[in-house]
């Protein structure tokens, strides 16, 4: 096969064009060659093909081999290995294509693919917590990059080693580093892989000691990349740090949808990390007051193998489920999940400090008071090493929290108010809206009933203005206002439909807008202020389905078919992990390596697990259906655009339903019982 037939391949590729790629190469007749298999594994990759992009890189292996081109054959290895680790998490079979690799060109230590084995060694050791072994191999991978003139290993050492220095506590150093390799990355001198890979990287190490301007800085950096450059997994990576920011900016139903869409996008090509998508839509539903859809969240993520801590006990703490949220988090600190990843802290003090922010008011709750202390100790001293504003402010809600359960009372206003000011400098409203809360009842415990109105006042427009209002609610209900304040009369508003048209009146403005199926889930909503809706009930009801009332549970809406849970090919790919596994744990028992030959257990039972929830009786495929999820999407969709609609033309009306519907697995409308709304429709 010549150069110039395959011009129109290599042209698809560098426009961004895989799915034509891959239909030009379907075309071409000619036998398997190497510069074909390469294209046909890029073309994959971009086109959302991952076990096709392992497949080629695996025959172009093989092809090598088989030819005696060792070097060659090596190389091909080392891709297999990278793509592995990148989408899957399987450190066991990426360890076994290492291994292949390192056997073939172990007589050769000048070879250029030891930069790249050493660059994908350095995250296989990263996200299995060695962070010594990740800072030899990201040395070498410096230093291979550098001897041989590549810039991708190199650049992905240089940002490993930064993180095993922010990891050590060298955060000098580290962010020095990561900001030249930002400024290399801004560049645009490198491929697009590498550039969204080191991208995330990034990002992550900010999130790791929460530098959330520096993250948000590097995520608006990777957002305008994408646009037109990211393919494969990297445009739901990008997701889910935008969710993260859009959480703690606020509001949380923006950070809701961001993190659905990074769910979808990334289910076919995470597998060990999963967890991490679907913890972060818990957190956004959690805030969000939508506790159904964060448990179904958390749970998800459990059932990935994936820590879902410290929302899941959280999320308990607010169910009143006090004694079962204290023992979740003492699990979370003794016994965390050993899962490779490079997303969160892998060991040490930035791995417990979200755990042990939540045990303090856990513990506080459960009367542990000794828990308590210990955490509090513990989050101070890591603020202490890793320096981080947030870290410290953790620390010092932590330590006014103390003070307000021990009875200091001024000590305690004068620490939450300085760490309440701190988290609005740092632009989390919602972690100012929370212990503002707890400001409000320290000045009632001082006999300062105006203050504690002032504080108390304000985390409510605080968690309203984020759609959170469920949480307004809840402060409310904990610390009730004083009787000198007068209940308002309701104000009586008309949402009636007449045909195809509706005719709105609310504030003293009468409006007339056509009618939206938005807008019938809307007037299902304001005719039960404060009662949750299950998004089936409001589809159903619109659908003319069922009478109202009727439970859930006879609805009569069929979930869709679905999908399979993975095709023959995927099953197939998984049953070829599993030897590869095999292969791992048999070398880590040969050279004694008890620790890796456990984590490749580990994998091997994932793989297990994966295989059988995939195969149904007799062999038969399983499906996953994914109804709730798609009326959730389906309804809040239509709600939105309704809500819109209203906004354009009654601006009031459109202000007080973007305070006051709830959306989620559960839909509701709750007004402010200061200010209530009779509707007539």
């Amino acid at each position: 096969m010549t150069t110039t037939e395959l011009s129109p391949v290599r042209a698809a590729l560098d426009s961004g064009d895989f799915v034509r790629a891959r239909e030009l190469l379907a075309g071409l007749s000619a036998p398997p060659s190497a510069e074909l298999l390469e294209l046909r594994a890029q073309a994959a990759y971009g086109a959302g093909d991952l076990e096709g992009t392992l497949a080629a890189y695996g025959e172009l292996y093989h092809l090598h081999l088989e030819g005696q081109r060792l070097h060659e054959a090596a190389f091909a290895a080392v891709m297999v290995a990278m793509y592995l680790m990148m989408d899957t998490g399987l450190m066991a079979t990426v360890r076994a294509w290492l291994s292949r690799a390192e056997t073939l060109v172990a007589d050769a230590p000048e070879s250029p693919v030891w930069a790249w084995l050493a660059a994908v060694r350095t995250y296989e050791r990263l996200m299995c917590g060695d962070m010594p072994g990740t800072g030899q191999w990201a040395r070498r991978a410096m230093a291979g990059g550098k001897q041989h003139g590549l810039a991708p290993p190199s650049i992905i050492g240089q940002v490993a080693l930064a993180r095993v220095r922010i990891h050590d506590g060298e955060l000098d150093e580290g962010l020095s580093a990561l900001d030249d390799v930002a400024v290399e990355l801004s560049s645009g001198n490198l491929d697009p892989l590498t550039t969204g890979q080191m991208w995330c990287e990034l990002i992550c190490a900010m999130q790791w000691i929460g530098q959330h301007d520096r993250a948000e800085e590097w995520t608006e950096a990777m957002e305008r990349w994408r646009q037109g450059a990211a393919f494969g997994g990297l445009h739901g990576r990008c997701r889910v740090h935008q969710a993260e920011i859009m959480r703690l900016r606020g509001p949380c139903d923006a950070a809701e949808q961001e993190a659905l869409l990074a769910c979808e996008e990334l289910r076919p090509w995470m597998r060990r990390e999963f967890g991490w998508p679907l913890t972060e839509l818990g957190n956004a539903r959690l805030r969000k007051g939508d506790f159904p859809g964060a448990e179904d969240a958390f749970l998800a993520a459990h059932e990935n193998a994936w820590l879902p801590q410290p929302g899941l006990a959280m999320l308990r703490l607010a169910q009143g489920r006090v004694d079962d949220a204290f023992s979740m988090i003492e699990s979370a600190l003794a016994s965390p999940f050993d899962v490779p990843s490079k997303e969160r802290p892998p060991t040490g003090g930035l791995r417990r400090a979200p755990l042990r922010e939540a045990q303090v008011v856990i513990a506080l709750a459960a009367g542990d008071d000794k828990a308590a202390r210990e955490a509090a100790a513990d989050l101070a001293e890591i603020a202490r090493m890793y320096r981080s504003r947030t870290l410290q402010n953790s620390a010092l809600a932590a330590r006014g929290r103390l003070a307000r359960h021990d009875g200091r009372a001024g000590e305690a206003i004068r620490l939450l108010g300085e760490a309440v000011m701190e988290w609005i400098a740092l632009r989390m409203p919602f972690e100012a809206a929370t212990l503002r809360v707890e400001l409000a009842a320290a000045h009632r415990t001082a006999g300062d009933d105006g203050s504690a109105e002032l504080e108390l006042d304000a985390a409510c427009r605080a968690f309203e203005a984020l759609n959170a209002g469920f949480w307004a609610e809840m402060a409310r209900e904990r610390l009730p206002t004083t009787p000198a304040r007068q209940a308002a009369s309701p104000e009586h508003c008309v949402f009636r439909r007449e045909g195809d048209m509706r005719t709105v009146t609310y504030g003293g403005t009468t409006v007339h807008l056509r009618d939206l199926k938005g807008m019938r889930y809307l007037e299902r909503l304001l005719t039960a202020p404060g009662r949750e809706f299950h998004v089936l009930d409001l589809v159903s009801v619109e659908r003319g389905a069922l009478t109202i009332g009727t439970p859930r549970e006879d609805l009569g809406v069929a979930a869709p078919c679905g999908l399979e849970v993975f095709d023959s090919k995927a099953r197939e790919a998984y049953r070829q992990r599993l030897a590869e596994t095999e292969e791992d744990i048999e070398e880590a028992e040969a050279n004694n390596d008890l620790h890796r030959a456990e984590l490749a257990r580990a994998d091997r039972q994932f793989l297990v697990d994966e295989l059988r929830r995939g195969v149904g009786l007799n062999g038969r495929a399983r499906s996953v259906g994914g109804g709730v999820e798609r009326a959730r999407t389906s309804a809040t969709r239509s709600l939105r655009y309704a809500l819109e609609r209203i906004a354009q033309h009654h601006a009031n009306l459109g202000e007080h339903l973007e305070r006051t519907i709830r959306t989620g697995t559960y839909i509701a409308y709750e007004p402010d019982p200061r200010a209530p709304v009779d509707w007539t429709t």
